[in-house]
């Protein structure tokens, strides 16, 4: 709702503006503590109109004609500001557009066919806490893109022919797999006794170069132990990102590049941009007049492509079938993602738009999957979840076991999701238990309990018979502080996910969930509910708490947590 309500800031302000004889690009419309919007266009045309930006404010504030059902209500000049608040249409169209409009409400204003690939993960063992935050932002950012109209298709790269794989699927001809473990799990036992091999004996490292060679020249048995030592470790990746309510559409694996012969084009292509020169042997790419220093290796000395350079073959594949390419990376892949966007422009093709994360940790401290000292996401989950099975417990002890582990299971998940996504990606953060499980402390658990809440308060009332949610109410009946206060934030809540899908930066959805359920909090608790005396403003208030409860629901779904109805 707040979108349309700043359309019709913009078209009124453009009109009076227009009636002036002023045209501007920009309307310097801006949040303020003292309007729900303010403009500072006075600033920006006062040279242009000769004439002090308080008086122009004036001017322009008395050129403003106002339609007939206009969501805008007064309009004021504070100095060269112009404050413009939203009136009673807006606060009423908004009630009535949520109980419409439920799910659906606060989206679906963009188009177009966005590829975003997150995660990654190399797979050769489960993913760790290093590797979550990745998922989380990644995922977290689907459900924005997603929510705001937009078709999006979630990619997970499958490495299938580097080093780390060339290890594996060595290790797993001098190994026995473990069957009975988790498959994931497994891989990362056989991948750290070979590398402690490799360690005591370097010479063995010229299987793995053999390895890679034989891949890369499609050598059928080769090509078939890589095949079967990636097959394994993804399948325990799916289930452990399914359990963080993550998912993805497909999983294009690098090999496919190199069959399809994209790799041996790509690097053709580069070649004819005059970029490329011989490096004791290898194949290096000229980034100079982009400001790199450092060339790009796109070939090794024995003939064999590179990560990069396959990477540089799928990114042209996806240009191909998208309006937009997002890749969710670590602070780690900073520079190669801007050689990889400076080659891809070098020649002509569309460039990803790289959204880039500090990492997330455990006091316990760093995490190596090759020397075996990593906490994996699995015994996290595992932790997080008992943890909040015994906070379930403790708060309900009368309930079954299945209510708490159901419960638990989403507070778990929840927490570690919400912990996680409501620092902005750029900002490292560490993972703190504790906190993240605090009921107290305005995260994932205070905002589900906001929910359960409100789905509580319905229940009661219509259990009652005060309650009717097919009774058409008047929210015109809603006008106290905290009521009015609570409908702003919710009409909010397109302008939050419209921020998010241009920034790239889910936090500020994780901020706005916290704030909402606060809002929504202070309504109650300041405002009679079920026990209003009149009729008429009980139904309102009630509608008011079903209005709240459907927002906080899809606030909780974009941020992919679950939103539990009894706590």
């Amino acid at each position: 709702m707040f979108l349309e309500f700043k359309r019709q800031v913009t078209e009124a302000l453009d009109i009076a503006l227009k009636s002036l004889g002023y045209e501007v690009d920009d309307l310097g419309l801006e949040p303020s503590q003292h309007a729900d919007i303010a403009s500072k266009v006075a600033f920006r045309l006062a040279a242009q109109a000769k004439c002090n930006p308080k008086e122009l404010a004036d001017k322009i504030v008395a050129a403003i004609d106002l339609p007939d059902g206009s969501l805008i209500g007064a309009i004021k000049t504070v100095g060269p500001y112009i404050n413009i608040d939203a009136g009673r249409n807006y606060v009423d169209n908004t009630v009535k557009a949520i109980l419409e409009e439920k799910e659906n409400f606060g989206g679906n204003f963009c188009e177009g066919k966005i590829l975003l690939e997150h995660t990654s993960a190399n797979p050769n063992g489960p993913l760790h806490v290093g590797h979550i935050r990745n998922s989380i932002i990644g995922d977290t950012l689907v459900r924005i893109l997603k929510k705001a109209g937009y078709e999006v298709e979630t990619q997970y790269y499958v490495n299938d022919m580097g080093r780390q794989i060339a290890i594996v699927s060595w290790a797993l001809s001098l190994f026995e797999f473990d069957t009975s473990k988790k498959p994931d799990h497994a891989i990362a036992d056989v991948y750290i006794k070979a590398n402690v091999i490799l360690n005591e004996e370097p010479d063995k490292v010229a299987e793995i170069d053999k390895r890679m060679q034989l891949v890369e020249s499609g050598d059928e048995e080769t090509i078939k132990s890589f095949a079967e030592a990636v097959e394994f470790a993804v399948t325990g990746i799916k289930q452990t990102l399914l359990r963080m309510n993550v998912s993805h559409d497909s999983f294009p694996h690098e090999s496919g590049f190199i069959r399809s012969g994209a790799v041996s084009r790509i690097v053709e292509e580069i070649k004819a941009t005059g970029r490329t020169s011989d490096d004791n042997g290898a194949l290096v790419v000229d980034l100079a007049d982009y400001g790199f220093e450092k060339t790009l290796v796109i070939q090794r000395t024995d003939g064999t492509s590179l990560y990069t350079t396959r990477d540089l073959a799928y990114h042209e594949w996806k240009g191909e079938r998208a309006d937009r390419m997002i890749d969710v990376l670590g602070a780690d892949h900073k520079l190669i993602s801007g050689q990889l966007k400076a080659t891809l422009n070098a020649i002509g093709k569309k460039e990803p738009e790289i959204v880039i994360f500090e990492f997330v940790s455990l006091p316990e401290g760093s995490m190596s999957t090759r020397r075996g000292k990593f906490i994996s996401a699995d015994d996290l989950l595992d932790q997080i979840e008992e943890r909040a099975y015994a906070e379930v417990d403790k708060r309900r002890p009368e309930m079954e076991d299945e209510f708490k582990k159901d419960v638990a299971s989403m507070v778990g998940i929840g927490a570690v999701r919400y912990d996680i996504v409501k620092v902005s990606p750029e900002k490292s953060t560490v993972f703190d238990w504790k906190e993240a499980l605090d009921f107290e402390k305005q995260g994932a658990p205070f905002i589900q309990y906001s929910h359960a809440r409100a789905c509580n308060i319905l229940k009661k009332a219509e259990e009652e018979g005060k309650w009717n949610p097919a009774e058409e109410i008047d929210p015109s009946l809603l006008t106290e502080d905290t009521e009015v206060d609570l409908i702003k934030k919710m009409a909010a809540f397109d302008s939050i996910i419209d921020v998010c899908a241009k920034d790239l930066k889910p936090h500020t959805i994780a901020i706005y969930a916290r704030e909402l359920a606060d809002a929504f909090n202070q309504f109650y608790r300041f405002v009679p509910v079920v026990s209003a005396e009149e009729d008429d403003i009980r139904a309102s208030r009630l509608a008011l708490v079903n209005c709240a409860r459907i927002v906080l629901a899809n606030a909780l779904d974009t941020l992919g947590i679950g939103a539990p109805e009894s706590m």
